[in-house]
């Protein structure tokens, strides 16, 4: 990644700012857990910080601004989605844009069928999803069926193919199914899940019975800003969306298909009638001109930026075979499978070559041994590659490297020789 700094200054404003991702010789390769302000993102932020503070419910100039900010970036981020702006809900991050979604999927069931909870005759609503969801969606549905408000089955992803198979979801379906939540992509192994095949399979399914509705949601966190994605071609009802996985600001927005008319939102907070009601609470302007931005880039330069990660991790992959050789073991080559085009999950095998262990004795590399949100587990093997059929000591020694933008092949260098450098010291202390 270049060092070099286009520095500018911020409208009405003297202090200069600087627009690289980085300011020290560390090499970064940890994209999937965050990414950097795009310059364009902070430039929009900051500019809607300076002239649209005003409250977006109020009539003076400044709310004006807000409130026309606002507007645009919704008509931003439906276009990256291929949807349409009056179904884009601005949600504090994917987080809470999951969680709404399990909570209108049972609370829609609740109102509709009864429920055990209700008196009603003691059907409780029925969840699928997979065993490798990020934990907004495990562990959501996990307490949802703790407390008994559903039953939930978890689908095991395939051992061959490291994804979750339509005909497997389609066994799962019961007459009381009220929600399918598969992921879009992986954020361990960057496989790409089939969930246009599963929306078209489910829905055909249920045709039959009218009187059950099952909806459709996908975690859309780390597919975006990578590969296209439309919500007309998958099907879905409900699609999230994060800000920092794109080069946008920390919050994020729920996409819901026909929010209005055919499919329900039902809000977990109430307040002051913002976001329609269905999301109350003021307007966070800045994160939301910041969103906005980061979703109109991705829609312009897309492609671009597909075809130079998929370049970079080729080469990085590559590089890593021809340094470790018969050491080396891919932990994300599923047959059958497409995968993100930036992420390599990698192991390099030999006792006391844990993934957290290497990456401590690096000195530039910059990576996680897989979701930034469990990096407090140490040495245990991440449950995504146990699931996918990684064994054990193999998961251990793993390392997700995602590449970002403006990775080179000279990063990739860089940080391929500070992993030769780091198992060299490791192994001779065995």
């Amino acid at each position: 990644m270049s060092n070099q700094c286009n520095a500018g200054t911020f409208p009405g404003h003297g202090r200069e700012f600087c627009n690289a991702e980085k300011n020290d010789d560390s090499i970064y390769m940890d994209y999937n857990a965050t990414t950097p302000l795009a310059p364009e993102v902070i430039q929009a932020t900051y500019e809607a910080m300076w002239d649209a503070w005003g409250n977006p419910s109020s009539s003076y100039v400044a709310g004006m601004k807000a409130k026309a900010i606002i507007t645009q970036s919704r008509e931003n981020v439906a276009r990256m989605v291929g949807g349409d702006s009056r179904d884009i809900i601005f949600t504090s991050g994917g987080t809470e844009a999951n969680n709404m979604v399990l909570h209108t999927a049972i609370e829609y069931f609740r109102r509709h069928h009864g429920g055990a909870k209700d008196g009603g005759d003691g059907i409780l609503p029925h969840i699928i999803t997979s065993d490798v969801e990020h934990d907004s969606v495990k562990l959501a549905a996990e307490r949802l069926q703790k407390e008994g408000k559903a039953g939930c089955t978890f689908v095991p992803v395939s051992k061959t193919t490291g994804r979750v198979e339509a005909d497997h979801v389609v066994a799962a379906v019961r007459p009381n199914t009220c929600l399918v939540s598969i992921m879009l992509a992986n954020n361990e192994t960057g496989t790409i899940m089939p969930v246009r095949e599963i929306s078209q399979r489910v829905r055909s399914l249920k045709q039959e019975d009218a009187r059950v509705r099952v909806f459709i949601h996908t975690d859309a966190a780390q597919a975006l800003g990578k590969i296209p994605v439309d919500v007309k071609d998958l099907g879905v009802d409900y699609l999230t969306i994060v800000g920092h996985k794109f080069y946008g600001p920390r919050i994020g927005a729920l996409f819901v298909n026909d929010l209005e008319g055919k499919t329900p939102l039902i809000p977990m907070l109430f307040g002051g009638g913002q976001e329609r009601n269905f999301r109350p609470g003021t307007e966070n302007t800045p994160m939301i001109a910041g969103l906005g931005k980061a979703a109109e880039l991705v829609t312009a330069r897309l492609s671009d930026h597909e075809s130079h990660m998929l370049h970079v991790r080729e080469y990085l992959e590559e590089r890593l075979k021809a340094v470790f050789k018969d050491k080396l073991h891919f932990n994300n080559h599923f047959q059958g499978s497409d995968r993100l085009p930036n992420t390599c999950n990698v192991s390099i095998l030999g006792p006391g070559l844990q993934g957290w262990r290497v990456l401590s004795h690096c000195k530039k590399l910059l990576a996680s041994v897989g979701a930034a949100c469990h990096s407090d587990h140490g040495d245990r093997p991440s449950r995504i590659l146990l699931s996918c059929g990684v064994a054990p000591e193999v998961a251990s020694n793993a390392l997700r490297l995602s590449v970002g933008r403006s990775t080179s092949r000279e990063d990739v260098d860089a940080g391929v020789e500070d992993l030769q450098d780091a198992v060299k010291l490791l192994e001779r202390k065995q």
